[in-house]
Formats: C-alpha cells, sequence, structure tokens
C-alpha cells in the first residue's frame, strides 16, 4: 500500500517538462496513425469516380437548380423572362446530361428522355397537376 501511494506521488512530481514531453509524443503517435493507418475510400475520389457517377451528380444539381430557380421566381428575384431563360438553358443542359447517360447505359429512347427533361421543369416551372387531398 505504501508502495503504491509512494509511485503516486512519483507521478505528482513530474516536473512540467516531462509532462509536456509525453502529450508531444502521444499527440505525434496519434497524427502518425491516422496518416499512415486511415485510408479514403476510393470510391470518394475523383480520380476513381467514373463517367457515369459524375454525370449522374450533374444531373441531380440540374434538377436542383431548377427547383432553386422556381422557389426564387417566386419570391421575385427573377423577371419572368431571366426566369424563362434561365429555365431553358437548364432544360439543354439537363437534355444534354440525359442523353450522355442513356449513351453510357444504352437506356431510354429519346422520347423517354424528353418526357424525363420536361417534366424536371414542369417541376421545376411549378406545371405540376394538382393531387389529390390526402384522406389521412
Amino acid at each position: 500500500m505504501a508502495r503504491a501511494s509512494a509511485h503516486a506521488a512519483d507521478l505528482t512530481e513530474m516536473p512540467d517538462e516531462n509532462i509536456i514531453a509525453i502529450a508531444c509524443l502521444l499527440l505525434a503517435a496519434a497524427t502518425a496513425m491516422f496518416i499512415f493507418y486511415f485510408r479514403p475510400d476510393p470510391a470518394e475520389s475523383s480520380r476513381f469516380r467514373t463517367r457515369l457517377d459524375q454525370l449522374l451528380e450533374r444531373r441531380d444539381a440540374i434538377y436542383e437548380n431548377l427547383r432553386d430557380l422556381r422557389f426564387e421566381y417566386r419570391a421575385g428575384k427573377f423577371s419572368e423572362a431571366d426566369y424563362e431563360q434561365t429555365r431553358q438553358a437548364l432544360d439543354a443542359e439537363a437534355a444534354a446530361v440525359l442523353s450522355e447517360i442513356d449513351s453510357l447505359t444504352g437506356d431510354a429512347s429519346p422520347r423517354a428522355r424528353a418526357r424525363s427533361v420536361a417534366s424536371a421543369s414542369a417541376g421545376a416551372a411549378g406545371d405540376q397537376t394538382p393531387r389529390p387531398e390526402s384522406t389521412h
């Protein structure tokens, strides 16, 4: 028992320089472990992303831009002419991206692609058909 208390007394009497040195060594070990042990997921690296992944991300960004454009137009931030011009540019970009996605995957006919772009811009323009009320 006396030995344990003597050991505890030794730790409390440790000079500040030693405590700082130990803390620095622990920090250096943790940093080295982080650098050399943890590896990023290759799927998240742009070098390993496929062209299809990039196109799908771009498609999602365009759809989000169309939704934001509609919101900002309704808030009065855009004139009718500016809104239509920007919406048409985004529609054209969406059509190009969807066309490239289709060429990579071999999916969808041009008619289905046109419907997809039209539905996206209609949703962004607020031209959606009314939905029936829920009976919950």
